[in-house]
């Protein structure tokens, strides 16, 4: 059977082309599941966390009784009783012993059906009775993985199971218990907490207090993009250059598990064979990544899904994202600010260098497309660019310059009379809504996260191969501006370019405005002023 690429569910090494996690299980058996942790494996949706424990369970089972079980088989009506719960906890956990590998778990499985037979009102303390016993029985230290913690948020009981996991843990040394427990989901027990009361009542207490604070990389990095790509070149000889094709992937999606999978099977199953892309070699290429992550743009993922889904719940959360994309603000990095917090525990804000930012280029790229859907619908600059599309594309190439010249005209025409504050504020994003129905379905835009500031932002244009660079500022002057064009010269180098693109937004009253041509450093600058 051919093997693939896997977006959906646990990864199998037999089915699927997937990373190594090796060097991963090494270290969280090491570094946790030796040193007998309670611990949480809290990331982002898709992050891999499934495909970690099933991994992780084979890993272990030839030194340890591995019991897994998911939260989500659970019906949500047994989290609401404490003796409901126990009962379905019990016969999950009595299921998870037919799948452990261990010479006595039939004697320890009996104990458990004793305690489902022995009366109905057995609740928690009883569980863990039971449970105690269980593991003072077992012959080998036993592992407990929860997975889907988050199907229990909102429910007070699974609070009391944490406390009652934590009593135990902390006297272990006089009750047997659980040898290590996993659990893994997005949210952080803190918030399975926090979710509990009202908006008045937020308490930050969680009875997960010893968990020991997961630290290992579940991201990909660009060398084990590459070697994924080794297997995958083995059996399908397209003689692509692995280390490049990885690079862009990393590029766009700084290593998150599913999105590298999504492009790699957007190239496998719907790039290769395409128009332009006949040959396998030149779909895995940098052309053959920007062409797949247009077509990931264009769907509706569950990841996407439930990103957007957290602006409707925290609406604080929306502000932030918008004042990074349109206005490059700063934003300080801290845990404790809710929205960010549910941000980066959704896996799409990260930190970087004690400041908030997009965790990767194409949650931008999708958040971009969001926003100025919204916008759209209200927006004369967005109707302007819609009715001009056809002028700029000549012979399947994008006129740039012309783009800025009719942008130049239409924003006079058009805000010339606006509060100039707010104009000030948000004039890069009245060029990218500008920008958008002239490629829309054709090319994509991104902006450059090293250059995203309240001055400067560069906006990489991608067109049927071809890119453009254009830089936005607001000015500050005719030195601040030279500095714009030596930087811009800059980024044309490293990209390979020898002409650029550089647009300022000029509030003076004096100012000389319209589109011209210089030359700096050798490169060519089509510098447009409004």
């Amino acid at each position: 059977m051919r093997r693939r690429f896997n977006v959906t569910g646990v990864c199998n090494p037999q089915k699927h082309y997937m990373v190594r996690l090796d060097d991963r299980l090494k270290k969280i058996r090491a570094d946790y599941v030796e040193e007998g942790s309670y611990f949480v494996i809290n990331r982002g949706r898709q992050y891999g966390k499934t495909t970690t424990l099933a991994a992780l369970e084979r890993y272990l089972k030839d030194d340890y009784l591995v019991l897994s079980v998911d939260f989500q088989e659970i019906e949500t009506a047994k989290f609401a009783d404490a003796v409901l719960f126990s009962q379905a906890f019990a016969k999950k956990l009595s299921r998870a012993f037919r799948f452990a590998e261990a010479e006595d778990k039939d004697k320890l499985l009996e104990l458990l059906q004793d305690f489902m037979k022995e009366s109905s009102n057995n609740g928690l303390s009883e569980l863990f009775d039971c449970l105690s016993i269980l593991c003072e029985r077992s012959l080998r230290p036993i592992v407990l993985m929860i997975d889907e913690v988050d199907s229990a948020s909102n429910n007070q009981v699974f609070i009391d199971f944490l406390a009652q996991l934590r009593g135990y843990y902390l006297k272990r040394d006089r009750i047997p218990i659980f040898h290590s427990v996993i659990l893994a989901g997005v949210y952080n027990i803190k918030n399975l907490k926090l979710k509990l009361r009202p908006e008045s009542e937020y308490h930050y207490n969680s009875p997960w207090n010893i968990a020991a604070p997961f630290e290992i990389e579940m991201h990909f990095c660009v060398e084990q993009i590459a070697s994924m790509l080794e297997e995958y070149e083995t059996d399908q000889h397209t003689e692509m250059n692995r280390n490049a094709v990885a690079e862009e992937i990393y590029q766009y999606t700084a290593g998150y598990p599913v999105l590298v999978s999504l492009i790699c099977k957007c190239i496998d199953e719907k790039i290769t064979g395409s128009e332009g892309f006949e040959l396998p070699k030149t779909a895995w290429s940098k052309e053959g990544v920007m062409r797949a992550v247009g077509s990931i743009l264009k769907e509706s993922t569950p990841l996407f899904e439930s990103m957007i889904k957290q602006f409707d719940l925290y609406h604080e959360l929306y502000a932030i994202i918008e004042n990074i994309l349109y206005q490059g603000k700063k934003i300080p990095y801290s845990p404790d600010e809710k929205a960010v917090s549910i941000g980066v525990m959704f896996g799409f804000l990260t930190e970087k260098n004690g400041q908030v930012v997009i965790a990767n280029r194409i949650f931008e790229m999708y958040l971009l497309n969001f926003f100025m859907t919204k916008e759209a619908i209200e927006s004369e600059i967005y109707r302007r660019g819609g009715s001009d599309r056809i002028q700029f594309i000549k012979n399947n190439r994008l006129d740039m310059e012309l783009v800025l010249q009719k942008f130049v005209i239409h924003f006079h025409e058009i805000y010339s009379e606006k509060d100039m504050n707010f104009v000030e504020k948000y004039g890069r994003k009245f060029f990218l809504l500008y920008l958008k129905p002239i490629i829309n379905g054709t090319g994509n835009y991104y902006m450059e996260a090293q250059t995203r500031d309240e001055r400067r932002t560069d906006i990489i244009v991608d067109y049927l191969g071809e890119q453009f660079i254009v830089e936005l500022k607001i000015w500050h002057g005719q030195e601040y501006n030279e500095r714009g064009e030596k930087q811009l010269v800059e980024y044309l180098e490293s990209y390979h370019k020898e002409k650029g693109y550089m647009l300022s937004f000029n509030f003076n009253q004096h100012k000389e405005t319209g589109v011209k041509e210089i030359q700096v450093c050798g490169k060519t600058i089509v510098e447009a002023v409004v």
